[in-house]
């Protein structure tokens, strides 16, 4: 997406013309409790299901993103490289400047039903979250949801937001009549990690309370464990109380996956890892010395310890009654083959 791809309708007045130029997005800025300090740039998108690069190595090949930039604020987010395409901070102003695309459920339904759409499976939360707070005031999914069961259309969903369970009435419809996949993100359960390093985001105990609910209503969740952060999260026994607190909450697989520190993102993080935890700057120079991803002989321990917890605690099996077509989604590919997703059935 770029700016000169969004276009407003007729009625609408043009606003901060220097950052984005003229008639190119409205913004308006919410100076209230809830959305303090945090500006929407609502738009209006010329096209919303976005085919992924074939380099990208990712296991879907479509994607809807209806934000762009995240209230969640997780220092080590990897779309925070995004928002430069816009000319758009990727520090604080990724946290704080969110794209709405307003007419993402209008849009997607019309593209659905063209005929040139073949009904490939669209994943979401790829990017950004879905489910982040704006969501609350835009209420986007409920459309974008509805749309994908009217089309019959498979699709899957990442999120770390326990607000998917406001829609749990259409992702159940949805997953009578195609396959839906649901994911949480949860990478650990230490709290005070939890405060700093994703500051928006709900704790990791209410995401897994989401697992367990979906579970409760016949739908099947999986969890992805990431990110494993080095040397914060990765010692064996928090290791072994996330993956008991995920078999807790009835997950039906668990996935690894270490964090990984892109353009963007790396610059972020490591200057809030400088503030946080100096006496670790070193060790992760020495660690991501080569590039984004860890070494692989530590992505590697990692994946095999916490198969081994989740084969301890005995997340894998179906649940009986859960609905036929609803799976859990694929994650995204990892730098090494043995970090695939677990599944013990």
């Amino acid at each position: 997406m770029r700016w000169e791809n969004l276009t407003l309708g007729s009625g609408d007045s043009p606003a901060d013309a220097a950052l984005f130029g003229a008639d190119a997005v409205t913004t308006r800025t919410f100076d209230t409790p809830e959305f303090a300090g945090i500006t929407f740039h609502e738009v209006r998108a010329r096209s919303i299901v976005n085919r992924v690069p074939g380099a990208s190595r990712m296991p879907f090949e479509w994607t809807v993103n209806p934000y762009r930039g995240c209230t969640h604020a997780c220092v080590y987010c990897f779309a925070r490289k995004s928002h430069s395409y816009l000319d758009l901070d990727t520090g604080l102003g990724f946290d704080s400047q969110i794209v709405v695309k307003v007419n993402a459920p209008e849009l997607l339904r019309r593209q659905l039903g063209a005929r040139r759409w073949q009904g490939e499976h669209i994943a979401m939360g790829t990017n950004v979250d879905c489910y982040q707070r704006a969501e609350g005031r835009y209420r986007l999914m409920p459309g974008i949801l509805t749309a994908l069961r009217d089309h019959a259309n498979p699709f899957s969903i990442l999120t770390k937001g326990t607000l998917i369970l406001r829609d749990l009435e259409l992702l159940t419809q949805a997953a009578e009549v195609t396959d839906v996949g649901i994911s949480v993100s949860v990478g650990f359960t230490d709290a005070q990690l939890w405060r700093t390093v994703e500051p928006g985001t709900p704790a990791p105990e209410r995401r897994l309370d989401v697992v367990r609910t979906l579970g409760e209503h016949g739908i099947g969740c999986g969890v992805l464990m990431a990110p494993v952060i080095p040397f914060l999260s990765d010692h064996p026994a928090q290791l072994r109380d996330t993956v008991r607190a995920i078999a807790a909450s009835g997950a039906t697989s668990v996935t690894p996956l270490v964090l990984h520190l892109r353009p963007g993102a790396r610059e972020w993080f490591m200057a809030w890892l400088g503030r946080e935890h100096p006496h670790l700057v070193r060790r992760y120079e020495r660690l991501y010395a080569d590039g984004a991803y860890a070494p692989k002989w530590y992505q590697r321990r990692i994946t095999r310890q916490v198969h081994e917890l989740a084969q301890e605690y005995g997340i894998g099996p179906t649940r009986a009654g859960m609905p036929r077509r609803i799976r859990e989604p694929e994650p995204a590919p990892p730098a090494i083959p043995e970090q695939t997703q677990l599944s013990l059935t």
